[in-house]
């Protein structure tokens, strides 16, 4: 028995679940037009290779200061099930069904927030999730602090190799599926890297390494059509 480790974003499902949210909390009125200008260029940056994630996860989280957590963990309940929940890869189901018939541990490994995390391993039916905390005061407010490793490159690798390793499994015996060169770390060191619909970076990675490649296709039309919709 081994674990499967899995990515989120572009990889369960077809879309960046951060860009979504940025753009639905602003038509809600939840974020000012410039937090959301800011985010989304923050977002932009790390895609052009001009800021590092960890930085821009960090300035999202210190964002939350103040603001009480019931309030995002409900907004980010109906996120999940108006926009993110129709959005799930074919390929990706079929995938977790194979390793829960073989026996392996299942565990989401994300940079996405807690609050939404856990929304996906209940739908999934996920051992466990590796994910991005916040750290909230006595009152439920957040400090704008993150708790832990951010779950991102490095941090990823580092809370996939302690629960490994608390559960007496190499990594070795580990396989990880990811979308994104940023999850490098992880890939060089689990036993089976698996690059799912790769960024062109990762893509080439993945070739001169001799990883698998793989395509897990699109959400059904009809399901994603719904979750455009609702949103």
């Amino acid at each position: 028995m081994g674990i499967a480790f899995f990515d989120f974003d572009r990889t369960l499902i077809a879309a960046n679940s951060g860009s979504l949210w940025v753009r639905r909390e602003l038509a809600l009125g939840h974020l000012g037009r410039w937090q959301a200008l800011r985010a989304l260029m923050w977002i932009a940056g790390y895609q052009l290779g001009l800021a590092t994630m960890e930085d821009t996860l960090r300035r999202a989280i210190a964002l939350l200061e103040g603001s009480p957590e019931a309030d995002l963990r409900d907004r980010t309940s109906r996120f999940y099930a108006e926009q993110v929940r129709g959005l799930y890869r074919p390929g990706a189901r079929r995938a977790l069904e194979q390793h829960r018939e073989q026996g392996d541990g299942i565990v989401l490994c994300t940079a996405s927030s807690l609050y939404l995390s856990e929304w996906v391993a209940q739908e999934l039916g996920m051992d466990a999730l590796l994910c991005n905390r916040f750290e909230v005061d006595a009152g439920g407010l957040h400090t704008g602090r993150s708790l832990g490793d951010v779950c991102f490159g490095a941090g990823k690798l580092r809370l996939a190799s302690a629960y490994a390793q608390a559960r007496g499994v190499a990594l070795s015996d580990c396989v990880f599926y990811t979308d994104s060169y940023s999850d490098l770390p992880m890939l060089e060191a689990v036993g089976r890297p698996v690059a799912v619909n790769p960024d062109r970076r990762l893509r080439r990675r993945a070739l001169r390494a001799g990883w698998p490649v793989v395509d897990w296709g699109r959400p059904l039309p009809s399901l994603e059509a719904g979750a455009s919709l609702a949103g």
